[in-house]
């Protein structure tokens, strides 16, 4: 339990620093950012298997690229769910969601 509520403030703080860093992406507060973690991480648990399976020609085809371009569509669809938190256009999205992914994978806790 410790591990999710530490990786949920990591995630929390990559989304502040991405919308402070990337043009097109706002939170109005921290409270946003901290629904809007929780909301990518239950559209990455739910949504993201289903449209990667359904995908894996493509994927296959781009090398693994087309992974990005799902991982954009989860950030537009939180912008979509989240009030106040706002993404504009397909490439801010995906500038959001590789920033976020890399301070990810460098403090995220390993379950």
């Amino acid at each position: 339990m410790k591990k999710k509520i530490v990786n949920l403030i990591i995630t929390t703080i990559a989304v502040v620093v991405a919308a402070y860093l990337i043009p097109g992406i706002s939170v109005d507060s921290f409270m946003t950012a901290i629904i809007v973690a929780i909301a990518l991480a239950i559209l990455n648990a739910l949504i993201k298997p289903i449209l990667t399976i359904l995908t894996i020609p493509i994927t296959i085809l781009s090398l693994g690229l087309f992974l990005l371009v799902i991982n954009a569509a989860m950030v537009s669809l939180a912008g979509w769910m989240v009030s106040g938190f706002v993404v504009d256009g397909f490439w801010s999205a995906l500038f959001f969601s590789i920033i976020v992914s890399i301070v990810g994978f460098f403090f995220k806790e390993k379950e």
